[in-house]
């Protein structure tokens, strides 16, 4: 028998029928022990429940409004940003506005706590 290039191997192949296709990939495999079939890659352990439920990692700290305590707010803005007194200053008196962006969760639950515990009104998105 001679040898076939795969360009003719091809066009053998495309005047086969489905049925006899599917016979000859059997019957390729049973010769040369392989199998044709995709690899599976394995998916994330514990289910298809976690991909549903999948936690925020990164927090945006957002001033709603500055309250009474403008001075104080002001104040948190600047330990919590390292701002100068301008630009938190600024800051506060355009909320609302992000104070922090991309923060961890600790991060953004600590920051708010003390921007409400100096009277601001703050939100995490």
């Amino acid at each position: 028998m001679a040898k076939l290039s795969n360009e003719e191997l091809i066009e053998a192949f495309k005047e086969l029928t489905i049925i006899e296709l599917s016979e000859f990939v059997k019957l390729f495999e049973e010769t040369f022990e392989v199998t044709a079939a995709a690899v599976a890659v394995a998916g994330p352990a514990g289910g298809g429940a976690a991909e549903e439920v999948e936690e925020k990692t990164d927090f945006d700290v957002i001033l709603e409004a500055a309250g009474d305590k403008k001075i104080a707010v002001i104040k948190e803005v600047r330990a919590i940003t390292s701002l100068g007194l301008k630009e938190a200053k600024d800051l506060v008196d355009g909320a609302p506005k992000a104070v922090l962006e991309g923060a961890n969760k600790e991060a953004a639950e600590k920051a708010k706590e003390q921007l409400e515990a100096a009277g601001a009104t703050v939100t995490l998105k």
